[in-house]
């Protein structure tokens, strides 16, 4: 019996992986557990041999200074009757039972405790084993799809759920597909435990740039941010640790090998590697590419982007419902105001033209003409004078039109009265 005991426990640790010490201690709980379930059992102990598999019975106590439950405590004068070292604390052993005592009865309970210790275990194992594989990447078979999740089979009888929400719209999945996943959660259950996988989370992206590039692997190139949208576009900023080394051809690859081998995982996502810059506004004109930018204004108070592009590039740079620009915004973490670069001249002299009122309008209110005012009054002072003068010129002709007038009329009348005094 002992030989077959060793044995199976050797065979249970080959098929669950769980440890040997372990199976060991839960057959030991599950024994004295059966043992346990007879009223006045409950100081019964079990310990195995785990190189022979011999199983040792007996009774034992706890020992402390006031006595609560007289089946499993002693006092210590009660329990330095059998061991004079005995202190508050110890378990002593006080009586060895015989295996027989152990009977049919007892050896059923002790295999179902058994049996559930042993899922339990089991469970705790797979658990420990994929908590540490939180935020890594899995790769699992399609087992079965249902309407809210697809359900994959990572191994070990474990299965991981890949919801609809985690789900790329680009994708569609196949029973006996393998596919990989990020691993975003590891739960417990009573079914054991329970494993929430995505193909939409950022960290995916990153961890497949880990696998198809070496540099990132190492270190030498390193990931700092990334901005997506899952089954249309991503963004990925890159930077060097090492000099001379280019952050995005390194990424890219040859010919875009690399890059190529993450597209087509994606099912076809497009992805944009972009360099990363500590000057904002170098880095917001480069997480506005393909589009070219004239210039980038930055207000650091408002984390505030304004940036100016060609007229040709604005719709580029503002992208397909506004996804270039959201996707660069995300990247940078800025807000980002878009403009052309006609459309910044017209503002440009409409603002100049708003403070030449502004001032026009100031300088009237102090009091003060400005200079083309004088020139314009000046010029009026003249046109009044020459008509002042105009008019004084104009009334002497009269005058002396009107003398001129008079004076035949005086001699008519003269010669009138001489005429009539000869008669």
């Amino acid at each position: 019996m002992s030989r077959d005991f060793v044995g199976a426990l050797l065979q249970l640790n080959a098929e669950k992986q769980v440890p040997r010490e372990q199976l060991i201690r839960t057959v030991e709980e599950a024994i004295e557990s059966a043992y346990r379930r007879v009223d006045g059992d409950e100081d019964i102990h079990v310990q195995i041999d785990a190189d022979s598999g011999k199983i040792r019975v007996y009774r034992a106590r706890t020992v402390v200074d006031e006595v609560e439950d007289p089946l499993t405590e002693f006092s210590v004068d009660e329990a330095r009757r059998h061991d004079p070292k005995a202190k508050p604390g110890d378990v002593v052993e006080y009586e060895q039972l015989d295996q027989e005592a152990f009977g049919r009865i007892h050896a059923q309970t002790a295999k179902q405790v058994v049996l559930q210790r042993l899922r339990e275990a089991e469970r705790d194992v797979v658990f420990d084993q994929f908590a540490d594989r939180e935020g890594e990447l899995i790769t699992g078979t399609v087992n079965r799809v249902e309407p809210r999740a697809i359900i994959l089979d990572v191994g070990k009888g474990v299965e991981a759920i890949l919801a609809t929400t985690e789900q790329s719209t680009l994708e569609h999945y196949r029973i006996g597909e393998n596919v990989k996943a990020f691993v975003l959660e590891v739960r417990r259950s009573t079914r054991g435990p329970q494993i929430y996988v995505s193909r939409t989370h950022k960290g995916f992206l990153r961890r497949l740039f880990e696998l198809e590039v070496p540099e990132i692997h190492a270190g030498t190139v390193e990931i700092r941010a990334i901005a997506r949208e899952a089954g249309s576009r991503s963004k990925v900023a890159v930077a060097s640790r090492q000099e001379g080394l280019d952050p995005v051809g390194a990424t890219v690859g040859q010919r875009g090998a690399r890059v190529q081998a993450v597209v087509a995982e994606l099912g076809g996502e497009k992805i944009d590697v972009i360099p990363w810059n500590d000057d904002p506004s170098v880095f917001v004109a480069n997480a506005l590419s393909p589009a070219q930018v004239v210039g980038v204004s930055i207000d650091e108070e408002k984390r505030i982007a304004t940036v100016t592009v060609p007229e040709r590039m604005l719709s580029l740079a503002i992208g397909r419902e506004g996804q270039n620009a959201r996707l660069a915004a995300k990247l940078t973490g800025w807000r980002i105001d878009i403009k052309s670069d006609v459309a910044a001249a017209e503002a440009a002299r409409t603002d100049e033209g708003r403070d030449a009122d502004a001032a026009r309008v100031s300088a009237d209110a102090d009091g003060v003409t400005p200079a083309g005012a004088r020139e314009t009054d000046d010029a009026t002072d003249g046109t009044g004078a020459s008509a002042s003068a105009e008019a004084s010129t104009n009334g002497t002709d009269s005058q002396a039109a009107d003398g001129a007038t008079a004076a035949p009329a005086r001699r008519s009348r003269a010669a009138a009265s001489t005429k009539g005094a000869s008669s």
